[in-house]
């Protein structure tokens, strides 16, 4: 790997480094967006468990690119025709303006009534011609419908994310789908039997084979600034327990003002990101040694070693890319547990990364069990697929399944040609 793509690989470590149709069974995971999930509290403190829950267990649910989806989306697109038609919905007010800067159920509120309405318009909602502003038991599973349709966790509160999701109009909603309508026939026709996806604004990885999921995986993308990047290509092998070799690009750009700042402070960046330095004869040096205000630090080789703190975790999922991005485990999973997961540098952060794994290797003689003892060990360890896996990292941000439900996301990079109103909750 040259220079200029080690570089690209490097930056997806970065951040973590440094700032630390349809199955009968995939049918059975969405049917309940149906109706909404069963009731639960709506307790501030039970939500905020529950979000993180959520985010890093997602239902399997059905393949976002499939064949099957194309006539779902054709007529979502009708119906959504129908709706701006009709004048669309009105906008739900600032909930922070609001008591307890949220609604719930329990609640009278004229804004209630707003709710009502507009779940009624997109069909979230049934019965939605009451007039009341008592938020009931109907009105939050349909919020809970609502938000897990759009990439939001349902809890069945009002909160201001979920209203800026209500509030993107429907016009915008129908671009998003005749847009999308292109992406996903382009990609369906090309499926294979058993291939990963990953779709970048739900931040989401999904494990399919016979048109079912298998797995579907959290993930963490590529913020604003290092978006990551669309691509085709193939699984090809795996690193268990790797070592990150540091290439100029970050030594030069990251790694070394960093040092100097640190060591302003009598901080050393080597000791505490567990980096190893090394000179030209491959002799490794005393970090307590090193100057980052001079030229000394441009010359050396860093590495980290395998262990805890590495970035790549214990996990590196390889394939060819011209941004030399990769798919990885993390030492730091919190982000799993948030809704809005863009904060790499490029490459994808996957959770229950050793079901993943399990699935690619599944006729190698590996299982999730001796996946994880690799992780309880930390042996090194690189494995080569017998038969690569396709792989496509795919911009989806509205679809449709076989079971009628509509599906929305952020329009994280704001590809959609709508600008800042499907990316701003």
């Amino acid at each position: 790997m040259n220079a200029l793509k080690a570089g690209g690989a490097a930056l997806c470590t970065l951040a973590a480094l440094l700032v630390l149709a349809a199955t009968s069974a995939s049918a059975q995971e969405n049917d309940w967006l149906r109706w909404g999930p069963g009731n639960t509290t709506g307790a501030i403190d039970y939500d905020r468990e529950f979000i993180k829950s959520w985010e890093k267990n997602p239902p399997k649910g059905f393949p976002t690119v499939s064949s099957a989806n194309i006539a779902p989306m054709k007529a979502a697109i009708k119906r959504y025709e129908d709706i701006v038609k009709a004048g669309g919905w009105q906008p739900i007010p600032d909930v922070k303006q609001m008591e307890g800067k949220s609604l719930q159920q329990g609640q009278a509120a004229p804004a209630v009534g707003l709710v009502r309405a507009r779940l009624g318009a997109s069909g979230d909602l049934q019965n939605a011609s009451s007039s009341t502003t008592t938020f009931d038991g109907a009105l939050e599973k349909a919020v809970k419908r609502f938000q897990a349709s759009n990439g939001l966790t349902p809890t069945g509160i009002v909160d201001d994310r979920t209203a800026s999701a209500m509030n993107v109009p429907a016009d915008a909603r129908l671009k998003q789908l005749k847009v999308n309508l292109g992406r996903v026939t382009e990609l369906a026709g090309s499926r294979p039997k058993r291939y990963v996806i990953v779709n970048i604004p739900a931040a989401h990885v999904e494990a399919v084979e016979g048109n079912e999921v298998i797995s579907r995986h959290t993930g963490v993308v590529g913020k604003t600034e290092r978006p990551t990047p669309l691509l085709r290509s193939a699984i090809t092998n795996l690193n268990f327990n790797p070592t990150w070799t540091l290439p100029p690009t970050v030594i030069t750009k990251d790694l070394i003002p960093k040092g100097a700042d640190m060591q302003r402070r009598n901080q050393n960046v080597l000791v505490k990101y567990g980096i190893d330095a090394y000179d030209g004869g491959g002799r490794k040096l005393d970090p307590a040694k090193i100057d980052w205000a001079s030229s000394q630090p441009q010359a050396l080789t860093y590495r980290q070693q395998p262990g805890k703190d590495n970035p790549l975790g214990f996990l590196k999922i390889n394939f060819d890319s011209a941004n030399s991005v990769y798919m990885h485990d993390t030492p730091s999973e919190s982000l799993f547990g948030k809704n809005v997961r863009a904060a790499s540098s490029g490459c994808v952060r996957v959770a229950n990364i050793e079901v993943l794994a399990a699935w690619l290797l599944k006729n190698q003689g590996w299982s999730e069990e001796s996946i994880k003892k690799m992780r309880e060990t930390g042996e090194r360890k690189d494995v080569t697929l017998k038969q690569p896996v396709p792989l496509n990292f795919v911009y989806i941000t509205a679809w449709a399944t076989p079971d009628g439900v509509v599906q929305f996301r952020r329009d994280l990079y704001q590809r959609d040609g709508i600008g800042p109103l499907a990316a701003s909750y």
